[in-house]
């Protein structure tokens, strides 16, 4: 009876011996897996430096999981894992809202850009047409001009024309006052003339009663 429990407590001690390496190699591959999936977040640059606090905690608890004893393997590569996924999708949700924000970023200036671009073409359409308007304000000032200058010269002409006309209607009103004088001196003269003449006298013969 002794020697048969002797002889299962060297099985039991050869099992558990033989279940060491079995274990540690197992911590072992489990702690280089979240390892591995830690560098991934440290070497990616759209998550490198992101969620720093969430990655702490994940680093620590494989470390726990590095030093824990095989009844405790469970539980700390349960918390392990979770904090290495937590880890994650921190990072990764941190790297989507600062894309967010630079596409944003990008749209706003896009916007702003495209404003400047319909403020310059509405500075030029301005431009354009306050220069087409200076040129119409410049001709019909010109023409107003020109037409003054023409009216002006019309009234000239006709000036002279008054004066022309003045001047011939009183060339001739003295013209005729002149033959109306003459005329007059004329019939004076002939009346004068006659009454020079010495009046006939007729006799008249008496008969012989």
């Amino acid at each position: 009876m002794r020697h048969f429990e002797k002889l299962r407590s060297a099985v039991a001690g050869l099992l558990l011996v033989a279940a060491v390496p079995a274990f540690a190699q197992q911590a072992a591959d489990n702690t280089g897996r979240l390892n591995q999936r830690l560098m991934v977040l440290d070497a990616d640059a759209r998550t490198s430096g992101l969620a720093s606090y969430e990655r702490l905690q994940a680093r620590q608890s494989v470390d726990t999981l590095v030093g824990a004893r095989s009844r405790d393997q469970d539980g700390a590569l349960y918390v392990a894992e979770r904090r290495v996924e937590t880890a994650e999708i921190a990072a990764r949700t941190e790297a989507a809202r600062r894309e967010i924000e630079r596409l944003d970023r990008e749209r706003s200036e896009l916007l702003v850009e495209a404003s400047r671009r319909d403020a310059e073409l509405a500075r030029q359409e301005a431009e354009r047409l306050r220069i087409e308007a200076q040129i119409q304000l410049e001709e019909t000032t010109r023409l107003r001009q020109a037409a003054e200058e023409e009216s002006l010269l019309r009234q000239e002409a006709e000036g002279v024309l008054d004066d022309v006309a003045g001047d011939q209607a009183a060339k001739l009103k003295a013209a005729r006052a002149r033959d109306v004088e003459l005329a007059k001196q004329e019939a004076e003269l002939l009346k004068a003339s006659d009454g020079s003449k010495p009046p006939s006298k007729s006799k008249t013969k008496r008969k012989p009663s």
